[in-house]
């Protein structure tokens, strides 16, 4: 049942293809098929015509011009098909695989969190099913798709193969077929156990992955270059791919070893039939025309069932199917984003989201078993510049995190003006939201599409397609992050992309990347974001810009909400609120006044601080 399942899968695949190709495929490659035995008969009408008692002169002429111009015409059509094969493969693999991709990307985009794709079973099984083979081994659904078509019209050749030896001597089908089917059998056995074997290689050559990548990225180029570490690196590379290799190279070379035994299932249904049918012709017991046909159509019977690379294609084509189906349910599985998995999202966003509070948030991170947050209680108000500072691996980006939906609480809950953010829809709330991660993505993109990808859930239009008031709004949010005067020094201004390996293009710094990244926050806010959350925001950039960007920041706090985690405690005195998070829990709340007077922990760090930078200042060496 499997191995029909599968095959009726893959064949509706090929629809996505479109119509007109899949069709016209099919007309090709049946055709292709056909020509064997169609072949068969046109010899054996040929040999009829001109057996003795033949006629002579022109009369042999005219009897052999019919079946010459029918065998003429079947072979003529079988190679304008083979002609046109080629291009509708590649017309209909390229879209089945497109539409394959299309699916996986967005399968693994739309998962509402991001603890599936740090599972290494979930990393695995992208690689396995990208339909991006590396490897002569790979196959993709396109592949197989075509190679289950072609089997089918095997099929129909084997058909109409079958009803031709049955006519002329029915003992040769089943001498023939047996051997057919046992070949056909043990290949696609051994095409399996390939794929299987390439399945198990995949961890290892994620891992060379990493190494070839290594070898042509800019960012990684630095270090081996000035490290000296490219002898190193590709050893590792090298290392990574025998060692995930090896049971893989040492099956396929037992399966070209054991090629004779398909020389030998040929002959052994071949010969015997052949020798009797000859014996009998040469006996009276069969005429030429008798054996002709059997000769031509037990030939094509082994022709027409396909051939071990299109059993290869349809195996692992279906490993791929597979691992899809897997891959889906592992990223709708409600572990795929951490926590209890609670009900599926119903909840209305609130229009303006006023006050979100974090009630007794426990958090550990799925496959360990330490507690990053044991008991959080926060209250954020959407009116007010709120600081969280505390010392590293305290657990400040993970609330980030919780907040954005990117994972849920263990246990406990976040909700936003009464209601579970769980139950929300989680873009519909992310577009609350302006969020800047700690470690922001450099887009090689232009200024303005970096800029827009920050509203493109809530706008519903792909970055770089203007609305009426967007220019505005960019101007404005590039003024208030000081983007502006970089902006100037552009040779394209927001048009100018940002990677140098882009004809025309720049790189920033980091400081500037920075504030381009504080641009599209602002730019997020005002498409209609309640709460900026920024990790670190400025930690680029020098103490003066820093000020004055703070300056304008905490201007904005009455209209939309900041959430600010900062090392740089002379940074958040400006707060209306300071949390101070240690080793999971809120252990201090309150003003920068308040928390020096209180003389506890954050009193503390600041005046570490305090000393380094007089210190710093006075020795500026």
């Amino acid at each position: 049942m499997g191995f029909v399942r599968n095959r009726t899968r893959l064949l509706r695949t090929l629809w996505r293809a479109g119509p007109v190709p899949f069709l016209a495929l099919f007309a090709v490659r049946l055709a292709e098929r056909l020509v064997p035995p169609l072949a068969a008969l046109a010899l054996a009408a040929l040999v009829t015509e001109i057996a003795p008692p033949r006629p002579d002169g022109p009369e042999l002429f005219t009897a052999a011009l019919v079946p010459v111009l029918l065998l003429a015409l079947v072979l003529l059509a079988g190679h304008l098909g083979e002609s046109a094969a080629a291009p509708l493969e590649y017309l209909v693999k390229s879209r089945v695989d497109g539409a394959h991709r299309s699916r996986v990307a967005r399968t693994a985009a739309s998962a509402p969190g991001i603890a599936a794709l740090e599972s290494p079973e979930v990393r695995r099984l992208l690689r396995e099913v990208r339909a991006d083979p590396d490897h002569g081994v790979e196959t993709t659904p396109g592949d197989g798709a075509v190679a289950v078509l072609k089997w089918l019209c095997g099929l129909l050749g084997a058909v109409v193969t079958c009803a031709i030896l049955l006519r002329y001597a029915w003992w040769a089908v089943p001498l023939v077929l047996l051997p057919v089917i046992v070949n056909r059998a043990l290949r696609f056995r051994q095409s399996s156990a390939v794929t299987d074997r390439w399945r198990l290689a995949i961890k290892g050559e994620m891992h060379a992955d990493v190494w070839r990548n290594a070898t042509v990225s800019p960012a990684e180029g630095k270090d081996v270059r000035i490290f000296g570490l490219t002898d190193w690196l590709v050893e590792r590379m090298q290392g990574h791919i025998r060692e995930a290799n090896e049971p893989l190279w040492t099956h396929v070379t037992r399966v070209i070893r054991l090629q004779w035994l398909s020389a030998v299932l040929m002959v052994s249904g071949l010969l015997p039939v052949y020798l009797l049918v000859t014996a009998d012709a040469v006996g009276g017991a069969a005429t030429v025309t008798v054996q002709t046909a059997v000769l031509a159509a037990g030939w094509s019977l082994f022709q027409s069932l396909g051939s071990a690379l299109e059993l290869h294609h349809m195996a692992g084509a279906a490993r791929v199917a597979r691992s899809t189906y897997r891959l889906r349910a592992l990223l709708a599985e409600p572990e795929a984003i951490g926590g209890d998995g609670r009900a599926e999202p119903g909840t209305a966003v609130p229009d303006r989201v006023r006050v979100i509070r974090f009630e007794g948030v426990r958090f550990v991170y799925p496959g360990t078993d330490r507690e990053v947050l044991g008991g959080v209680d926060l209250e954020i108000r959407t009116d007010e510049l709120l600081a969280v500072v505390g010392l590293n691996g305290a657990g400040k980006s993970t609330l980030i995190k919780l907040l954005s939906g990117l994972y849920r609480p263990t246990s406990g809950r976040i909700t936003a003006d009464g209601a579970d953010i769980a139950e929300m829809d989680p873009v519909e709330w992310r577009t609350r939201l302006s969020v800047i991660f700690q470690d922001f993505n450099r887009y090689e993109l232009s200024a303005r599409e970096n800029v827009l990808l920050g509203a493109a859930a809530r706008d519903g239009t792909a970055p770089g397609r203007r609305g009426a008031d967007e220019e505005a709004d960019l101007r404005a949010a590039a003024a208030d992050a000081g983007f502006a005067p970089v902006l100037e020094r552009l040779p394209d201004g927001w048009e100018t992309p940002l990677a140098r390996s882009r004809t025309g293009g720049v790189d920033l710094s980091g400081g500037q990347w920075q504030q381009l990244t504080l641009t599209r926050a602002l730019y997020a806010v005002r498409r209609g974001a309640d709460l900026i959350v920024a990790d670190e925001p400025t930690a680029h950039l020098d103490v003066r810009t820093e000020f004055e960007l703070f300056g304008r920041l905490a201007e904005r706090r009455r209209s939309t909400g900041i959430v600010l985690i900062s090392h740089r405690l002379s940074t958040v005195r400006r707060a209306d609120r300071i949390v101070l998070l240690e080793a999971g829990r809120i252990t201090e709340t309150g003003t920068h006044e308040e928390l020096m007077e209180r003389g506890g922990a954050y009193a503390e760090m600041f005046a570490v601080q305090a000393r380094r930078f007089r210190t710093e200042e006075e020795d500026p060496a």
